[in-house]
């Protein structure tokens, strides 16, 4: 203990003589840390949020999507056709015809500007019908969703998210009974939705988004097709006999290898989760990097530091200072000039995520922590090793005469 002791004491009194190259050594490891784990917090928290989003629409809904997307084991593959709106009316009905299923809802968006009170948004519109609003969980905040009616009498309503209330009105309370204007169409708000969460990267989300009754507007969606068709499977125990007849009745209009898909949310899920290690293995690979020179960076320093240290190196060789001795004050200086590279990086990476969190989901959780210590310990044994080991290969009379 007391030989770690000096060892700890040794090192910081070389810092402390060299506080500029100490910081400046550290930099790399601290650069090489921060950027592994943001981005590892980056891809993590993108992918919890994409998760969350599809474990809010419940377990028991299948997805009709219009083109195969996803292969076997969740993995992605080419679209043989391009993933345009194709699905019809007459398809929904004979999806709600199928035993088990608790009802079809068409679905189609696209982007336009909203206008209001002089303030011009452009943002994502989603139509769709009643059934669409309990497909993807949509609640009421303030006034209420449209219904049948509104979507028979082909009723010129909306309902905003919050965030987009707030911008066009000033606040989400002044919206209801409000007009907004799409497509040179004038539209009466009736409602405002329950926060669900922003985009990411300044992306659409459900709080920025217009919804609308699909019947409602021909110059939105004047080709009367949609982009996608949510099935609600009545129980969870049923959802592969419905899928299977999903996919047989879809079949004799569309190509069902290359025109649509019925997608579960577990192969969603899957498929998140693929994307995802590969990017992270991806990003970790980048952030590696920066590791390295950063490592690098350390090793010459140490090489320098052997030789400013020579004559002091042979004199406590001379005063009987083992080898291992030597080897050990060297590669301790390293390991904790590396440590400390890696625990200022992981304290400014702490910083950033808790700004960048107010609008983009990114989270450190512990195993990137304990990863980022660990190899900025690795690293300082690794890359200090060699000049420890010069420094303890020294001979003592040599090292005393060297000038």
């Amino acid at each position: 203990m007391k030989f770690l002791s000096f060892l700890i004491g040794a090192s910081f009194d070389d810092f402390r003589r060299n506080k500029v190259r100490t910081f400046l050594t550290s930099l790399g490891i601290m650069i090489g840390v921060l950027s592994v784990v943001l981005l590892i917090a980056f891809g993590l928290g993108l992918r919890n949020y994409i998760e969350q989003q599809f474990e809010e629409l419940g377990t028991n809904l299948l997805y009709v999507i219009p083109a195969r997307l996803i292969g076997e084991g969740g993995g992605l593959q080419a679209a043989g056709a391009a993933a345009i709106p194709r699905f019809e009316e007459k398809d929904v009905a004979k999806l709600e015809k199928i035993e088990n299923v608790d009802f079809a809802a068409p679905y189609f968006e696209t982007f336009s500007n909203v206008e209001a009170g002089g303030e011009t948004k452009y943002t994502q519109v989603s139509l769709g019908d009643e059934n669409m609003n309990s497909a993807i969980n949509l609640e009421a905040d303030i006034g209420r969703l449209f219904t049948k009616g509104d979507v028979d009498k082909r009723a010129k309503v909306v309902v905003l998210g919050p965030s987009l209330a707030e911008d066009l009105f000033g606040a989400k309370e002044a919206a209801v009974g409000k007009t907004v204007r799409i497509s040179e169409q004038n539209f009466k708000v009736i409602g405002v939705i329950k926060s669900k969460g922003s985009g990411v990267l300044g992306g659409p989300g459900f709080d920025t988004i217009v919804y609308l009754p699909y019947k409602s507007s021909l110059r939105i969606n004047p080709n009367k097709k949609f982009s996608a068709l949510y099935i609600r499977v009545k129980s969870e125990g049923t959802i592969a006999q419905v899928k299977r007849d999903a996919e047989r009745e879809l079949s004799k209009t569309y190509d069902i290898d290359d025109e649509f898909q019925v997608v579960e949310q577990t192969e969603f899920l899957s498929t998140i989760a693929s994307i995802f290690s590969i990017l992270n293995g991806i990003l970790v690979a980048i952030g590696s990097i920066s590791l390295l020179v950063g490592g690098i960076g350390i090793m010459n320093i140490m090489y320098a530091t052997v030789t400013e240290r020579i004559k002091e190196i042979g004199i406590r060789r001379a005063l009987g200072a083992t080898k291992t001795d030597i080897l050990s004050q060297f590669l301790a200086e390293s390991v904790i000039l590396s440590v400390f590279g890696g625990a200022a990086g992981l304290i400014l990476a702490f910083m950033i995520v808790a700004v960048i969190q107010r609008f983009f989901p990114a989270e450190v959780n512990l195993l990137s922590v304990l990863a980022a210590l660990g190899v900025s310990s690795a690293i300082g044994i690794f890359f200090g090793v060699f000049p420890a080991r010069r420094a303890a290969n020294l001979v003592p009379i040599e090292a005393i005469r060297y000038e």
